[in-house]
């Protein structure tokens, strides 16, 4: 395949000084984020209209009797994938009464599955009957034992896949690695082994990871079509409520989340803020929506080709087109 390319490439970013272009880069990126942070701290001040709190849920009755809620295993786990906002999804899942689910990541089934079963589950809020438990771990999606390990502890498991343009999703997997690093190249040669010749590194993670056919054909080969749903990021950012009200009925749950439950972010074109209790609620700024670098025309074309015959796969095994390119 054109491009595609199996050489072994050491990734040593301490033996690399910062570009000045990398460094108006971070400069630039971790001004924006004060900005952002001052502007969404001031967020409830700019609403035009009052909001007013949603209904509840036609299903919460259960809490008023006296059962006591236990910790459970989770029936549905958001897989992946990373930085297509799968703890957006998680955030906004969690307005749903019927749904709780823990807040930091887990990683029982890539990193701590030895610890056992009890371990995992004492993780997991306490529920009530009738109530979904759900976690979030991306890294699970690109994990070989993940899938069975799942199906080993409930083989009715609901499993969901948020994805993003693969091209995209890279550049913003390299802006978290930035952020995190005081030494860190430009995009364009950690993307790409050989500019000159359009040589795509395919052993860069940030690239690997957007081979989304790849690591979906062993979710399928492990659990049917129907018991895993996909997510569209960008639906998700632009419609929340409608994307939303299809995981509901992927859930069976019965529908709650609506427009009155998020204020749009007009600040960073990001994902929306929550409204709780009549307040606006919005993911962390320092974190979430950072400033993606001005790269290079060609290198982006020749991504986009890269993928496009893996785009064309997934779509066929998934069957639903996501408007990315495909040729």
């Amino acid at each position: 395949m054109e491009g595609y390319t199996h050489m072994n490439v050491t990734n040593n970013d301490s033996q690399y000084s910062l570009p000045n272009r990398s460094i108006k880069f971070i400069k630039e990126s971790n001004l924006l984020n004060r900005k952002n942070e001052e502007r969404l701290n001031s967020a409830v001040q700019v609403i035009d209209k009052p909001i007013k709190p949603p209904k509840p849920s036609r299903n919460a009755s259960y809490r008023n009797t006296s059962e006591v809620p236990v910790r459970r295993l989770p029936q549905a786990i958001i897989i992946g994938v990373k930085k297509s906002g799968t703890r957006a999804l998680l955030e906004f899942l969690r307005i749903h009464p019927d749904v709780e689910g823990p807040g930091p990541e887990p990683h029982f089934f890539d990193r701590n599955y030895d610890k056992g079963l009890d371990w995992y589950r004492s993780l997991m809020p306490k529920t009530y009957e009738g109530q979904i438990t759900i976690e979030k771990t991306p890294s699970y999606f690109i994990t070989e034992e993940a899938p069975r390990r799942m199906l080993q502890m409930n083989p009715d498991v609901k499993l969901i896949l948020v994805v993003r343009d693969p091209v995209t999703r890279a550049i913003s997997d390299y802006c978290q690695a930035a952020s995190k690093r005081r030494v860190m190249r430009p995009f364009e040669d950690m993307a790409m082994l050989d500019q000159s010749r359009g040589v795509v590194n395919t052993t860069w993670s940030a690239i690997k990871i957007g081979l989304y056919q790849k690591h979906t054909e062993k979710w399928l080969e492990t659990f049917r079509r129907e018991q895993i749903h996909l997510v569209d990021m960008q639906k998700l950012i632009t419609e929340p409520a409608k994307e939303l009200a299809k995981v509901e009925r992927f859930f069976h749950l019965s529908p709650y989340i609506t427009d009155s439950h998020f204020y749009l972010n007009r600040f960073k074109g990001s994902f929306p803020c929550l409204i709780r209790k009549g307040k606006v609620h919005c993911l962390d700024g320092r974190s979430k929506g950072r400033e993606h670098p001005k790269v290079k025309k060609y290198v982006l074309n020749r991504l986009r080709r890269f993928y496009a015959p893996f785009n064309a796969r997934f779509y066929q095994m998934v069957g639903h087109d996501f408007g990315w390119p495909v040729v």
